[in-house]
């Protein structure tokens, strides 16, 4: 009883040890990536949603309002297509589902 008792402790603290090792790895590159705080704790890719968006937008008809859809389905989806139009299929469903309050498209 005591050998298992000593065993699950040992494999708990290798597993802590293991992932405050790695915590220290990954916070030192603060340039890419950034901390997302609360319940759900994690490291995610730095994105620059302001020059992604302002590519994709330069040939639109409307560049401020595409612009600013844009910035916001990049900042919930973590994600901008390539090109100045269509390829929104690459971004995946976030980007390719998100609609207005009037059940049009929102993402560019």
């Amino acid at each position: 009883m005591s050998s298992r008792l000593l065993l699950v402790v040992a494999v708990l603290l290798v597993g802590r040890m293991a992932v405050v090792s790695s915590e220290h790895s990954t916070i030192e590159d603060h340039e890419t990536q950034a901390v997302v705080k609360g319940a759900n704790r994690r490291l995610l890719p730095f994105l620059n949603c302001e020059g992604l968006c302002n590519q994709r937008c330069s040939k639109h008809s409307r560049p401020n309002v595409c612009t600013r859809a844009c910035g916001t389905c990049c900042m919930r989806c973590k994600c901008v297509p390539p090109g100045t139009a269509g390829n929104r299929e690459a971004c995946g469903t976030c980007y390719t589902d998100m609609t207005t309050h009037h059940h049009r498209i929102k993402c560019p």
